[in-house]
């Protein structure tokens, strides 16, 4: 027979005032003031082994692979060679085809500001802030199977049942702010990339580490942060059905030591009511003045948009995303992970450009661009960049050669990312690809996600050697058991 909660509220609160009550009190003091600074939820200082450059990071991730040699890594030997048999010196086997001949952009080229880096138009809008970014082009993968290196990119393993990294971030630095999670997703509108939520799990990490996800454009953005309209839940009942649920919870927990499942899960619940208040007011960009609205490519006149993919519906989505990144950075969440694309489907909505990389990768990169150039001067405008690491990335690049005529099949042999922002040596590219963008141009010292993950724990303040968390009777890491920090790359 189960014993029936006899206690009263007031009783309650009370009798746990030396326990975990007595620790919300003294969190609740402390965070008005009373008893010094501000309160945040710690981290683990036994992970930090530098000084920080940076306290936040944006992870901007393309899904379904952007080309690389249409986008960012510029190529002549591409536009030299067009149309010729490409022969690259060796057998390659790819992913759904056999090479086709040497297939140029169909895009041009320009350098931009005082790095002189190259760019395609189709992304030109980054031009005014390439001296602020730095580019690696000699990346490479595991793999050309979607869901397994959007794994690796997201986790650092290409299997699932890894925490992705923007939870290992929360668990090793802990939360900036009492009211919004450390961790938010804002996933592309039209649905989930490959694995979906399991890109952002907490995995074997407490769960409160785990992504949250919003969709900034949805009538209802967080999905059952509040209850459903209806005749029977009032403001008060809802409040009293936690009160209770917490006080079980807690009882529950006493009676378990140690267990930090329901911890977590107390926490969860906790952050929720929190949010009810605050995540609404992070996300009404109706307050922004029009001229942030205009430069995030918000201020079109149009009210719907044609059935084919095209670039002011892109850069609508993309840039109302980054905006709310920005406003959620701004009230201390710590790590924010925004995508472009979803899963496949037909027509394309993701960067998987088979059949037609003119069609897809056009509005997709232009949108991105758009929205990407406005996040980045506006977070330098308010002094955020400073302190803010923007990682932009893919699970892998494209062929250099057609398939088909008009699309590129993967490229898991050579891709770029970039980074901006905190601590970063803005304006240089470290690593190249080979004259084709097929393989780096040094084979024998190629960049791993590992590498990119080592270097943004480093800027963090955080020894990627020594963030571990036991897990099967293994010493789990982000880095798993590789990754070297990238020295040029820091500032």
């Amino acid at each position: 027979m189960k014993t029936v909660l006899q206690t009263s509220r007031r009783d309650f609160l009370w009798q746990s005032g030396g326990g975990l009550g007595g620790i919300a009190l003294a969190s609740l003091l402390k965070s008005q003031g009373l008893l010094g600074a501000p309160s945040v939820s710690p981290g683990n200082e036994t992970f930090m082994r530098h000084f920080p450059k940076a306290k936040r990071v944006i992870q901007l991730f393309m899904a379904g692979a952007a080309s690389h040699v249409d986008t960012f890594d510029y190529k002549p030997m591409l536009i030299k060679k067009n149309g010729q048999t490409w022969d690259p010196g060796e057998s390659v086997e790819l992913f759904q085809s056999q090479p086709g001949n040497t297939f140029a952009s169909p895009w041009d080229w320009r350098a931009h500001g005082q790095s002189g880096k190259r760019l395609s138009e189709i992304v030109a809008p980054l031009g005014k802030c390439v001296d602020d970014m730095a580019f690696v082009h000699n990346l490479i993968g595991k793999t050309g199977v979607h869901s397994q290196a959007t794994y690796l990119q997201s986790t650092g393993f290409q299997r699932p049942g890894f925490p992705g990294m923007g939870a290992w971030i929360s668990y090793g630095l802990g939360s900036l702010n009492e009211n919004l999670p450390t961790f938010v997703v804002l996933p592309d509108h039209r649905g989930y990339a490959s694995n979906g939520p399991k890109n952002w799990d907490a995995a074997f990490l407490p769960t409160h580490h785990q992504g949250t996800v919003i969709f900034p454009n949805r009538t209802n953005p967080i999905n059952d942060l509040f209850a459903a309209e209806n005749d029977y839940i009032t403001p008060e009942s809802e409040e009293e059905g936690l009160d209770l649920l917490r006080a079980s919870n807690l009882q529950h927990q006493s009676e378990r030591e140690g267990d930090e499942r329901l911890e977590a899960r107390i926490r969860s619940y906790e952050l929720a009511a929190r949010m009810q208040l605050s995540a609404p007011e992070s996300m009404d960009i109706s307050k922004e003045p029009e001229y942030i609205r205009r430069n995030y490519g918000l201020e079109h006149g149009q009210s719907s948009f044609p059935k084919e993919i095209n670039d002011v519906e892109e850069t609508d989505y993309w840039g109302r995303k980054c905006l709310v990144a920005r406003r959620l950075l701004e009230r201390g969440v710590r790590f924010v992970q925004i995508w472009s694309g979803n899963d496949n489907g037909f027509p394309r909505r993701n960067w998987d450009s088979h059949e037609d990389i003119y069609r897809d990768h056009g509005p997709l990169a232009m949108g991105m661009a758009r929205g990407t150039a406005a996040l980045i001067e506006d977070l330098k405008q308010r002094g955020m960049l400073d302190d803010t690491l923007i990682l932009w990335t893919t699970e892998f690049g494209r062929m250099p050669c057609a398939q088909g005529g008009k699309g590129r099949d993967h490229n898991p042999f050579c891709f770029t990312n970039w980074l901006c922002g905190g601590g970063i040596n803005g304006g240089i590219t470290h690593g190249e690809s080979d004259e084709w963008g097929f393989r780096p141009a040094d084979r024998n010292h190629p960049t791993t996600v590992h590498d990119l993950h080592a270097t943004i724990l480093r800027l963090l303040g955080i020894d990627h050697e020594k963030m571990t968390f036991r897990h099967n009777g293994i010493d789990r890491r982000l880095t798993d058991v590789h990754g070297e920090v990238i020295q040029p790359l820091l500032a």
